[in-house]
């Protein structure tokens, strides 16, 4: 039995009755992972730290220590700090960094004695939606290694996907967890925004990041999610409230399942649309009443996003300068040449791309007609959702309006890349929760996504409709 094809549940019964050892598991996580290197899903694995790790569960759970996540092997993305353990962000500049404190969330999971194996592979400083923009290679889909993984948490999906791990996190400012969790045929949870830490998260865009989960069924993103939420005094934004607004769903008769007529619009996909109309059949079968709405703002989600969270980019790249942060470029004649030369070696294209067109929106002239209008518009946004949701259990969408799509084929048309995201950004601008769960796949065997979006801190609505979807639809 190749014990690292078990669930996270699985293995954690397994690991209680003593059948396996959390040794046992992270040993074959390791090896899995050496074995599928090529698909890039790693920047550093943590192979010694990891056995010390599984050999302390291992012994607390002999003391009679019980936890959802004690001893599992668990993956974090390159973007979430680590004590002892480089962080890279996937660039240049942070080639060589080891943090002295772990993120938040990072403390949370060791403290259910989670085992770290790996930092995962990403879209540099996590912009991209390929993941094609790591600094150091390139991640490649665990279904069909020719095709993307999707961005920026590829590194996280493809490790869950390709059995290199048992869940992992990732870091969603704009889609980056629920698209590779699409393209890879994965769960993946991006919380309400406020409701995980991101102390300790390098940040892309402050207003708009959010850590979150991926596995490979719901009930396993669910555990993790359990274990990382929480208010945590260390930042500022973290939901002091009730985290748990949501409903554990046990049918689905009476279930109201919003459908905005702007969620399909006649350029999807073919396969991506027929896949998601089935699910969309299978709730309704089950008792669910599919109900109409509209969210009249969304055209203009995307472009307000790409204002925004280049804006708030560039104004947090700005550290990164080889004096305050990051490394030093050689042979500099003085303060200008450091600046200069360090942040033109050390990033790459994509993120110089967003630090240009964020000074751009934010520059005098023209703030106001960019900057300050995608803010007026963020509010409407808002409300749009709020009015859309006020009826519904939730909305559901597709994750991205195609399948994974082949590398390399949006070198030369960054804009193409940018409408991937157009079912996805808009809940980042909301601040609300969204999962996505697989829901069939096209013609070549590639996985296609479901999205479900729900009202702030109802987690559990989602992860139930989805489960109940996961166990009785045809995937």
């Amino acid at each position: 039995m190749d014990i690292t094809k078990m669930t996270l549940g699985a293995l954690v019964e397994a690991m209680d009755k003593g059948e396996i050892s959390s040794v046992e598991a992270t040993k074959a996580t390791l090896e899995k992972a050496e074995k599928e290197k090529d698909l890039g899903a790693y920047v550093t694995l943590c192979g010694e730290k990891a056995l010390e790790a599984a050999a302390a569960a291992d012994k607390a759970r002999g003391e009679g220590r019980r936890g959802a996540l004690l001893g599992v092997p668990i993956a974090v993305k390159d973007n979430i700090c680590t004590e002892g353990v480089r962080t890279t962000c996937a660039s240049r500049f942070l080639e060589n960094y080891v943090p002295p404190y772990d993120a938040f969330v990072v403390k949370k999971l060791k403290s259910a004695g989670a085992v770290i194996v790996g930092k995962t592979n990403m879209d540099e400083f996590a912009m991209g939606s390929g993941s094609e923009y790591s600094a150091f290679y390139p991640v490649k889909n665990a279904v069909d290694p020719s095709r993307v993984a999707g961005g920026s948490s590829g590194g996280s999906a493809v490790a869950v996907a390709s059995y290199q791990a048992y869940a992992s996190l990732g870091s969603d400012t704009g889609g980056s967890i629920r698209q590779p969790a699409a393209f890879n045929g994965v769960v993946g949870l991006k919380p309400t925004y406020s409701a995980v830490s991101r102390n300790g998260l390098i940040a892309f865009a402050s207003s708009l990041d959010q850590i979150g989960p991926f596995a490979r069924t719901v009930g396993d993103c669910r555990t993790v999610y359990d274990a990382i939420k929480g208010h945590d005094a260390g930042d500022s934004t973290s939901y002091a409230g009730d985290l748990d607004k949501g409903e554990k769903i046990t049918s689905l008769k009476g279930r109201r399942i919003g459908v905005a007529k702007e969620f399909f619009p006649p350029e999807l996909n073919g396969e991506v649309r027929a896949a998601v109309e089935k699910a969309l059949a299978f709730y309704e079968k089950e008792g669910a009443e599919i109900v109409e709405t509209s969210i009249g703002s969304f055209d203009m989600a995307l472009a307000c996003y790409y204002i925004l969270s280049s804006a708030e980019a560039s104004s947090n790249l700005s550290r990164y300068d080889g004096v305050k942060y990051g490394r030093r470029a050689e042979g500099c004649a003085g303060i200008d040449d450091i600046y200069y030369k360090s942040r033109t070696e050390f990033f790459g294209s994509e993120v110089k791309r967003r630090i240009m067109l964020g000074n751009f929106v934010l520059s005098s002239g023209y703030y106001d007609a960019f900057y300050l209008r995608a803010s007026k518009a963020r509010t409407l946004i808002k409300r749009d959702f709020e009015t859309a949701l006020s009826g519904c259990d939730a909305l559901v969408c597709p994750t991205a309006p195609t399948t994974a799509y082949k590398r390399g084929s949006n070198a030369d048309d960054p804009a193409a890349a940018y409408l991937g995201d157009i079912f996805t950004v808009p809940v980042n601008i909301a601040g609300l929760p969204a999962l996505s769960v697989k829901c069939g796949e096209d013609k070549d065997g590639m996985p296609v996504g479901m999205q479900l979006i729900g009202s702030p801190y109802c987690e559990e609505t989602l992860l139930s409709l989805a489960e109940a979807y996961e166990k009785g639809g045809a995937i």
